[in-house]
């Protein structure tokens, strides 16, 4: 059996993050959702990193990105992301 790839829901408000996965659950769509709140704790999952580096699965099937977050906002996690090899065919 295949294992369905994440949906990584990067939103640090509480209510937009309800709204989001809301609607992707009303969607139905199969893969599960993690949610994280800030943008370091993106490249903390998808580097497996801190409280993400037991995780076994692999890269999302699908990033969605607040642009705006505190620390390190969207614009910056893509640019770190075309910055490692192995995070660019996501």
């Amino acid at each position: 059996m295949t294992t369905l790839r994440t949906i990584l829901l990067a939103e640090d408000s509480p209510a937009d993050a309800e709204m989001a996965i809301d609607a992707l659950e009303e969607a139905r769509l199969a893969n599960p959702i993690v949610h994280v709140e800030y943008g370091l704790e993106v490249m903390d999952y998808l580097l497996r990193r801190g409280a993400f580096a037991e995780r076994e699965e692999g890269l999302p099937a699908v990033l969605l990105l607040d642009i705006k977050m505190p620390r390190m906002d969207g614009l910056e996690v893509l640019r770190q992301i075309r910055e490692h090899e192995e995070l660019k065919r996501l």
